[in-house]
């Protein structure tokens, strides 16, 4: 049966102010999961009014406090785990394995959190005035602006909260359209119940058609401090240049065209599983997804032939079934735009491998492509679906250059059996994250995530995640009376 939710607004839940409603649908059966309250911009007002008054009471709490806070929610969250995962699979067709992964790393993101909010807020200067005290103070800067993105929701839900949360300010969430309740107002339940305060996390939920007005009057409002946002590169740029219009400090999250490095000497089966992994977890719907595999030319025609059979091979339809590898995109709409990437592709002379071909609804097939062309679109722009190309190079020379020749620069893969050469090799990407030895997915909350060019700015997790949401002020303390010239 579908559920009825409202917003989250000073604690309580609370219908939008017009009373309209939105539906959240399951894009494998297209069955209603629920109606949300559909949110305007009278509502993200009182929702800032309730973070602005909530604020001088968390902020001012002790950090135990708020290390207890969230701690116990990364307990309740993993306690719910099933709950948590059916829920995440039904608004947007993951996988169960995929949503339970969610699950574990989003409690332990609220842990890592917990533990943040004892790390030392400031540290004592080396002045030239032996006189004064001088300290560099790390401060909560005010009501943050979350945008909590649907394609893993419970972990970049609670990604988008939990350190604005520990550094002692105050949250409003956009939840994401598609996904309102794993990526939002579950969590906030969740919250709700360990003890958050009312008016800490406000979550707002709106109608498609008003996404425009709600993040631009919440972006507007002045008591808003900081911005972060997970999200597409095109809407990424919107919110950028909202905040910076109102000076407002932002994070962006945002796309990739992750490549993955075959070198000559690597593991051949190895490399395989990785990047059918890198590529295909969750349908290729990760801004860390493996779009692009370059291959030294000893390796590529058989490193390809090996991909397509695994891909053929992957399990794909129901999302429930356990044994689903390949699940349905977000919507029916975003498997025709990657089928037309692999259409345009082929007309263009590309070898469709694996998979290709018209999809069913929302799903779309394991593909692999090789013998792409820089003039295709598929080689520049962001996949996001259950789609990776195999690019022949020759050398670590090329293997670099193409991959850097990219406006996005969010994380990068390096396959060799030699750990040494494979730092050399990811070093001199042009990405926020590199792994050596592995694909191009991976997360973990004590480490600093974010890219660089289209791939965005600013860091969530660990120290860098804390910094991003506190305001570093210099504060004397004059012990001796100074003299003054006039």
């Amino acid at each position: 049966m579908p559920v009825d939710r409202f917003l989250l607004i000073g604690g309580e839940d609370v219908p939008a102010a017009d009373g309209r409603t939105t539906e959240d649908r399951n894009p494998h059966n297209g069955h209603l999961l629920a109606r949300v309250a559909a949110a305007g911009p009278q509502d993200v007002k009182r929702a800032v009014d309730a973070a602005s008054q909530a604020f001088p009471i968390w902020s001012s709490a002790p950090p135990a406090q708020r290390r207890k806070v969230l701690a116990q929610a990364g307990d309740l969250l993993e306690a719910r785990a099933t709950e948590a995962a059916t829920l995440m699979a039904g608004e947007t067709g993951g996988t169960l394995a995929w949503s339970m992964f969610n699950v574990g790393l989003a409690a332990a993101m609220l842990r890592e959190a917990a533990a943040l909010t004892t790390l030392p807020v400031g540290e004592v200067l080396a002045g030239d005035n032996p006189d004064a005290l001088s300290l560099a103070v790390r401060q909560p800067a005010g009501v943050v602006a979350a945008f909590a993105p649907w394609n893993a929701p419970l972990i970049l839900g609670t990604r988008a909260i939990a350190a604005p949360l520990a550094a002692g300010n105050t949250v409003v969430v956009k939840a994401s359209e598609d996904a309102p309740l794993a990526c939002a107002l579950f969590l906030a339940d969740v919250l709700r119940d360990a003890g958050l305060p009312p008016g800490a996390l406000n979550v707002i939920t709106n109608d498609p058609a008003d996404a425009a007005p709600v993040a631009q009057a919440l972006i507007a409002d002045p008591r808003v401090r900081r911005v972060n946002f997970t999200g597409s590169t095109t809407v990424g740029r919107i919110i950028g240049e909202l905040a910076a219009r109102h000076l407002t400090p932002a994070v962006l999250e945002l796309g990739g065209k992750n490549a993955v490095l075959v070198l000559d000497d690597a593991d051949l089966e190895y490399a395989v599983d990785a990047v059918a992994f890198g590529a295909y977890l969750n349908s290729g719907q990760i801004c860390m997804s493996a779009d692009r595999v370059l291959v030294d030319r000893s390796l590529a025609a058989e490193f390809a032939a090996r991909l397509a059979d695994k891909a053929k091979a992957l399990p794909s339809g129901d999302p429930a079934d356990p044994r689903t590898v390949i699940g349905p995109l977000i919507n029916p709409a975003a498997a025709g735009r990657v089928a037309a990437l692999v259409d345009d592709a082929a007309a263009g002379g590309a070898h469709v491998l694996s998979g290709g071909g018209t999809p069913t609804g929302s799903h779309y097939p394991a593909t692999v492509l090789s013998a792409v062309t820089a003039g295709m679109r598929i080689h520049t722009e962001e996949i996001f679906g259950p789609v990776c190309t195999v690019l022949s190079v020759d050398g670590d020379d090329e293997a670099v250059a193409v991959a850097n020749d990219s406006p996005y620069g969010l994380t990068a893969g390096v396959l060799t059996r030699d750990l040494s050469r494979g730092l050399g090799v990811a070093r001199r990407l042009r990405t926020g994250i590199a792994h050596v030895n592995d694909q191009s997915v991976d997360d973990d909350p004590t480490a600093p995530f974010g890219g660089v060019g289209a791939s965005g700015y600013g860091r969530f997790g660990g120290r860098a995640g804390l910094e991003a949401f506190t305001d570093l002020r210099w504060i004397t303390l004059q012990q001796r009376p100074k003299k003054f010239p006039f």
